[in-house]
């Protein structure tokens, strides 16, 4: 993640999903022995698994990493006899930032659907886009 510096900026935040990923359900796929992406998934019983985090090396954007990341978290929701995957992420602001007008175009052509913003759900000036994809 922190080679993703332009996505994950906060050493707390950082530090959560590095916690999150050593205790819950965790895909990763693999390039001659390096990680090239990794997704972590909560799940919300009965009906629903959260992506927790996903993320993928800079060089292996663009290259199918998220999308096999997302058929992995698919599998396993569908094998917990979960209906919905769900996904939050930053809202637009209305600044320019390429890089999550691109996270957020990412979700949408793999399905997902945006269902609502949580303008304070993590801090007033970083509003949350929760997507849904139904399965």
């Amino acid at each position: 993640m922190t080679e993703l510096s332009d996505w994950f900026t906060e050493p707390a935040v950082i530090e959560a999903c590095a916690e999150a990923a050593e205790a819950l359900p965790m895909f990763a796929c693999m390039d001659e022995g390096k990680v090239a992406g990794f997704v972590v998934l909560k799940e919300h019983p009965p009906a629903a698994t959260e992506i927790l985090v996903i993320a993928s090396r800079l060089q292996y954007h663009s290259r199918g990493v998220g999308k096999v990341l997302l058929a992995a978290a698919e599998r396993f929701a569908r094998s917990h006899d979960c209906r919905l995957l769900t996904v939050k992420t930053l809202a637009p602001r209305g600044r320019d930032e390429p890089q999550f007008e691109a996270t957020r175009a990412f979700y949408l052509r793999n399905g997902f659907i945006p269902a609502e913003i949580f303008p304070t759900l993590w801090h007033e000036e970083h509003p949350c886009l929760f997507l849904v994809k139904p399965l």
